[in-house]
């Protein structure tokens, strides 16, 4: 993986946070580090040019767009929150791949209590927590 930037570290750090924050307590770090996975494989497989990119692609993570109330809270978190801090240390090791990717190349996700158009006829190749993932890009 190519160099990151600090923008790129806060960007999937406030990603993992409003995708998979409710995970941690619940299920533990692997949920949080799935997300990150899922960003890092859409970089690899050329999804958009930077991890910034990738996480603030239009409609691609719920938790960045304009219509969804979750995106203030992304904005407006800081490191004074423990799981915020949690986020911040999964999104630094991932981007510096100290750890193994647990989703096996999956470059989709979903809520299982969601099912998007793309995901109806599909099997997850894994599930994290309440999230199922899937390699559509292989």
């Amino acid at each position: 993986m190519e160099p990151y930037t600090e923008q790129d570290l806060e960007i999937l750090a406030r990603t993992i946070y409003g995708e998979a924050r409710g995970e941690l307590l619940d299920f533990g770090i692997a949920s949080l580090m799935a997300v990150a996975d899922v960003v890092l494989n859409r970089r690899r497989k050329n999804f958009a040019a930077t991890i910034r990119d990738v996480c603030l692609a239009p409609l691609q993570f719920s938790c960045w767009n304009e219509n969804d109330p979750n995106r203030r809270k992304v904005e407006a978190i800081g490191a004074d929150c423990c799981i915020f801090r949690k986020c911040l240390e999964v999104a630094k090791n991932t981007l510096e791949e100290k750890w193994p990717d647990l989703t096996d190349g999956c470059d989709h996700y979903h809520h299982r209590d969601l099912k998007p158009y793309w995901a109806v006829y599909l099997r997850p190749k894994r599930i994290f927590g309440r999230h199922y993932f899937y390699n559509l890009k292989g």
